[in-house]
């Protein structure tokens, strides 16, 4: 499972502060994040199967300087373990090993009105297998996001994710929506947007204070860049899927949150692609189960 699901490029503490009002001038906010996820044994339709474990920890601030103006900054590690077993597709062979993911990001948060937010967040990210040049495997790029307030239950907007990825640029548009239902339900993004995808879509329930239950999805695509022990020398791995997943989270604390997923990731695919980005092979793989925690506290 890829725990990108749980974050990317643009701050959980900014893709809050889309839909909230201004903090104070001068107040400083925070918050750190540990994350670990397990797919379990999933089958390639044409044999063969793989499993992947994956763990993140990031940390993030945010400033309000004036009441119209807030930046932040991010910084965030991830490693993902792969679990080959042979894969008829890729010559019985593994496509690749272990991938880590060090990423850095800024964000700017303008409000040129009461009811208007303007988000600009660039960032940067190496992502590389196991002995590979980090020098090789960029992914840079910025989300920009615009939203209204049309009312205290209802916030809209638009916005996308723009990223140069290893051999190509990808976009994803994307819808911003927070609509508070009634006090027990709500439909809004699950995930900040970034190199990976958009937004998504999840309602939630919380049918009391301190407890918190959803289901949505989003689309999901990671690329890194291979090293030169592989099957294809210096080339890229890219998976992409559609996970589709139920939440339960707790508060532990009234600023330490525990959020439990379980997944179901359809339409699968891993793709070896040659250094410049030319697809070598391409396997589908049958619809993945795997379960995630995600441990979050804010300062």
């Amino acid at each position: 499972m890829r725990v990108r699901l749980l974050y990317s490029a643009l701050p959980a503490l900014v893709f809050t502060a889309v839909h909230a009002q201004s903090l104070p001038p001068g107040t400083t906010v925070g918050s750190a994040s540990l994350a670990g996820g397990a797919q379990f044994d999933t089958d390639f339709d044409s044999g063969g199967n793989f499993r992947r474990a994956e763990l993140a920890a990031s940390g993030e601030i945010l400033r309000q300087w004036t009441p119209q103006l807030a930046a932040g900054l991010t910084v965030r590690y991830q490693f993902d373990q792969w679990n080959f077993d042979q894969p008829k597709a890729f010559g019985g062979r593994a496509p690749w090993g272990d991938v880590q993911a060090p990423q850095l990001g800024a964000s700017l948060i303008y409000a040129p009105a009461a009811d208007w937010r303007i988000v600009i967040a660039p960032s940067i990210q190496w992502s590389y297998e196991d002995g590979a040049s980090a020098s090789d495997a960029q992914i840079y790029g910025a989300v920009a996001i615009a939203t209204k307030v049309f009312s205290p239950t209802l916030t809209l907007g638009i916005g996308a994710a723009a990223y140069r990825e290893l051999s190509e640029t990808k976009v994803f548009p994307f819808i911003a929506v927070n609509w508070k239902i009634n006090d027990q339900w709500r439909l809004s993004n699950p995930l900040p947007a970034g190199p990976a995808g958009g937004a998504g879509l999840e309602l939630t329930y919380t049918p009391v204070e301190g407890w918190e239950f959803g289901g949505g999805g989003a689309y999901r695509s990671t690329a890194f860049r291979l090293n030169n022990d592989g099957p294809v020398p210096g080339g890229i791995g890219e998976a992409t899927s559609i996970p589709l997943f139920l939440r339960i989270s707790k508060d532990i604390t009234p600023k330490t949150r525990l959020d439990f997923y379980a997944l179901a990731l359809v339409n699968g695919k891993l793709t070896l692609k040659s250094p410049g980005g030319d697809d070598i092979v391409s396997e589908d793989y049958k619809t993945a189960p795997a379960l995630a925690l995600s441990l979050r506290h804010r300062f």
